[in-house]
């Protein structure tokens, strides 16, 4: 038998499948899924943008052509409407699951449901004293 914290929380997790496929979140990723260019070119940025992090990481110098290059590819893979749609849903996913985290974190800090205020950016609650 679940514990009513299992039960409330499956249900939590159905509503957050039912908002990912009404906002079309999941469609727009498994699109992107199926689209091998796409994914080649989202994967290529990224390994790109990935060696030039390690390159500075280590004091080295970025040379104007490999920025140049990453810079066109990053817009290449913008002007694809199934790899901006996916980073799209990527970011959507994102918010959905800093937004839990946040809310959940706020609840048990403070013992009660958090108020917008609460959760607004750069508050630290009510009680810190910097209100």
């Amino acid at each position: 038998m679940p514990t009513k914290l299992e039960s409330k929380t499956n249900e939590l997790c159905q509503a957050i499948l039912e908002e990912i496929q009404t906002a079309g979140i999941r469609k727009r990723m498994d699109t992107f899924m199926a689209d091998a260019t796409a994914r080649g070119q989202y994967e290529s940025l990224m390994t790109k943008g990935q060696a030039l992090q390690e390159k500075q990481h280590h004091g080295q110098t970025l040379d104007a052509a490999e920025i140049a290059s990453f810079e066109t590819d990053r817009e290449a893979l913008l002007k694809n409407p199934i790899a901006a749609s996916f980073l799209d849903a990527q970011e959507e996913m994102h918010a959905i699951e800093s937004t839990l985290k946040k809310t959940v974190a706020k609840t048990i800090e403070l013992g009660r449901i958090p108020l917008a205020e609460d959760l607004a950016e750069g508050s630290c609650g009510s009680g810190c004293g910097c209100h």
